[in-house]
């Protein structure tokens, strides 16, 4: 399944300076970020799938993972990512939102080893409401794709009930700290824009939240690269950026007012940026505008492919005013 699509000089192998380079590579990051070189990447930044939105064309194992009583037996304690992949499933559409946020949580501690002590990791996730069947399509739960769907059940029970929020999010980040990630942040992502929904008994979901995790030291108070002077005016937790237009099909795209000042404050210049669920590649784009280096990590060759052809004629491209 891994494939390379790089620059010559892979960014993470580059002394700081220089014309800034990208790498983008083809697999799951669960593996890819073995490869990483020990310390040598400054900023983990990405917006991982959601739990039960979308199934990204990729394949999944629905006969055994909707099958209720194997699931049932299993318990709301996975087993552990690798054995769910060996089982033929895939991150997001996972039987029990449980189980995701401890895979999550999984794949994303094994970026300690490539993470630099100076360096930062921003996570930007969304939250669901429980359904215990919910239609799946490859662009999104919520009927932005075509009309071909897979059911996904769930069993009941705990905090699994009809129109529950999960709070995924705030399960995440406590799963983290308890791997021994330091949360700096909880930024609220405001999305004035966000896409109306017809539900008449509840407000509507316009925000996300983005964690900023840094690496606990062997002693003494966590010390990382951070520069507050390139963050928003006012320099607050809560920022408001309109949702991105969709692209190749991908229909969550980082906005570049988002994600332009947690590259420019949480990696020096002619660092290195990383995206493990690189999509698109916008983070690995803004980037490049930006001076930093990039790596990519995405499972969906079509958008690894996608990234080749876009950073290939971005890197001379001069940086974009952030909106002020």
């Amino acid at each position: 399944m891994e494939e390379h699509v790089s620059a010559t000089v892979a960014p993470e192998s580059r002394e700081v300076g220089g014309k800034p380079l990208a790498e983008v590579r083809h697999g799951d990051a669960f593996d890819l970020f073995d490869q990483l070189r020990k310390s040598s990447v400054d900023l983990v930044i990405t917006s991982p799938p959601y739990w039960g939105h979308r199934d990204y064309g990729l394949p999944h194992n629905w006969d055994y993972f909707n099958d209720i009583p194997t699931v049932r037996k299993i318990g709301p304690v996975s087993p552990g990512y690798q054995w769910y992949r060996q089982q033929g499933g895939l991150l997001g559409l996972e039987p029990y939102p449980e189980w995701f946020v401890q895979h999550l949580a999984e794949i994303l501690e094994k970026a300690k080893a490539g993470l630099k002590p100076s360096g930062s990791m921003w996570i930007n996730i969304g939250d669901t409401y429980f359904a215990r069947w919910a239609s799946i399509r490859e662009q999104g739960r919520q009927g932005l794709g075509t009309d071909e769907r897979y059911r996904r059940k769930t069993p009941l029970g705990g905090i699994r009930a009809e129109k529950n929020l999960l709070l995924i999010p705030a399960r995440f980040a406590i799963a983290m700290q308890e791997r021994g990630w330091i949360l700096r942040n909880d930024v609220i992502w405001h999305k004035p824009n966000a896409v109306p929904r017809p539900e008449g008994d509840r407000l509507r979901s316009v925000h996300e939240h983005f964690f900023h995790f840094v690496k606990k030291p062997s002693a003494g108070r966590a010390t990382y690269y951070y520069d507050i002077g390139e963050a928003e005016p006012r320099a607050g937790d809560v920022v408001t950026v309109n949702v991105a237009p969709g692209e190749a099909g991908h229909s969550a795209t980082f906005p570049h007012d988002l994600i332009g000042p947690r590259i420019l404050t949480s990696c020096p210049p002619g660092g290195v940026v990383l995206d493990p669920f690189s999509g698109t590649g916008r983070a690995l784009e803004v980037a490049l505008e930006h001076g930093r280096h990039a790596i990519g990590f995405d499972a969906q060759l079509e958008f690894v492919q996608l990234q080749k052809t876009k950073l290939n004629g971005n890197c001379k491209r001069p940086a974009r005013k952030l909106r002020q």
